[in-house]
């Protein structure tokens, strides 16, 4: 049950990496299509999206390799946790996706799961791979603004 002050779309799961090997170009919210022990499971936040990656098969939008670890209590109803999820987008946004992951090196990653009005959605990211050299300079600009706030906060 949600309290007052929580937000709606605090992430249940997110991958923190992303934005360390990837340059977000895009990004896009889609449903996710789950068994019923799977939703309790994200919902207890048993989800792993470190090598997850999503496809464009026939039409439709596949998430692959994400890890939701098997519900304690479902016994015999329980899923196979890497299994492939559909992933639920308008058919505009599934043609608009297929025309941005045309170019070489780009690809489709999930960056969060969360609910939304009851509902697990996912957060996919049309990203292009860093060099290691793209890291470092990241790393070092984060680290330029850390100091300059210091400064600013010290004579504020």
């Amino acid at each position: 049950m949600l309290k007052k002050n929580q937000p709606l779309n605090r992430p249940l799961a997110q991958n923190k990496k992303a934005n360390h090997d990837y340059n977000i170009l895009t990004t896009f919210e889609a449903g996710m299509v789950l068994t019923g022990t799977e939703i309790k499971s994200v919902r207890a936040r048993r989800v792993n999206l470190k090598d997850g990656f999503a496809q464009i098969r026939n039409g439709e939008v596949w998430l692959m390799n994400v890890h939701i670890s098997p519900y304690d209590q479902g016994n015999q109803f329980n899923h196979d946790p890497l299994r492939n999820r559909k992933l639920l987008l308008h058919k505009k946004e599934i043609l608009r996706l297929g025309n941005q992951l045309n170019d070489k090196g780009v690809t489709l990653i999930p960056l969060k799961i969360y609910l939304k009005h009851g509902f697990a959605k996912v957060l996919l990211g049309v990203a292009k791979g860093k060099h290691e050299y793209d890291k470092r300079e990241t790393i070092k600009r984060r680290d330029q603004q850390r100091q300059i706030q210091r400064v600013l906060k010290n004579y504020g």
